[in-house]
């Protein structure tokens, strides 16, 4: 039964970072969307299973804030928000697409040794939780820094933030308080982000972040 435990659990934080990695594939913003509403869903999947193994039942509350907002609120107004810019095209990328897949690869690597050799005796879920969680953290960082359009900027943060909720539901739980403060501040962030990408497309006529460096005189 442990070993069965075990592997839905390594299943859903696998598939966290697999969804992660299709985040980076993308190219066109709908997709992109589409992608982070798949990733919160197997956040809130994963954390609902944490909540089953751990006898935690305030977990539930965690993995349907992810399933609410992430997966269906959150990728619904994106949606809107690029519908009334008119930014109907591809993402913009500072790198490759096969460059940016082999760092994403190469932090992953990064991600299992260091985590599974700082915590030897640690509990072995807990351990390859925080290991998968620590993967997601990177490769939303790595989404937002080879990225040049805000929104995909955006969507590379609030995959960083489902890798922060893995490690800490993968870690047995957290207070109920920080999860709902967690929901708040993401909720009040996307509000802001989306005021912030208005006045962009207002001022620049794009949410291509190149057009700040050309009107500083930055690029050359």
């Amino acid at each position: 039964m442990d070993g069965l435990i075990f592997d839905i659990a390594h299943l859903f934080a696998g598939g966290l970072v697999l969804v992660s990695f299709m985040l980076l594939y993308q190219d066109r913003l709908y997709a992109l969307l589409n992608i982070f509403a798949l990733h919160a869903f197997v956040l809130a999947l994963s954390v609902a299973w944490q909540a089953l193994v751990q006898a935690a039942p305030h977990l539930y509350v965690t993995a349907a804030i992810a399933l609410g907002f992430k997966a269906i609120v959150i990728p619904v107004a994106l949606h809107r928000i690029i519908q009334r810019l008119g930014i109907h095209r591809q993402v913009e990328t500072v790198v490759g697409m096969g460059p940016t897949m082999l760092a994403g690869m190469g932090l992953v690597a990064l991600s299992m040794v260091v985590m599974l050799r700082v915590t030897p005796e640690a509990d072995p879920l807990a351990r390859e939780d925080l290991a998968f969680a620590l993967s997601v953290v990177l490769l939303g960082l790595l989404m937002m820094v080879t990225r040049r359009n805000a929104v995909s900027q955006v969507i590379g943060f609030m995959s960083l933030e489902n890798g922060l909720i893995l490690a800490a539901t993968g870690a047995k739980g957290m207070p109920l308080v920080v999860e709902i403060s967690v929901a708040f501040s993401v909720l009040i962030a996307f509000i802001v982000i989306g005021i912030f990408l208005f006045r962009i497309r207002e001022r620049f006529d794009t949410v291509d972040i190149g057009a700040l460096d050309d009107f500083r005189g930055e690029r050359k």
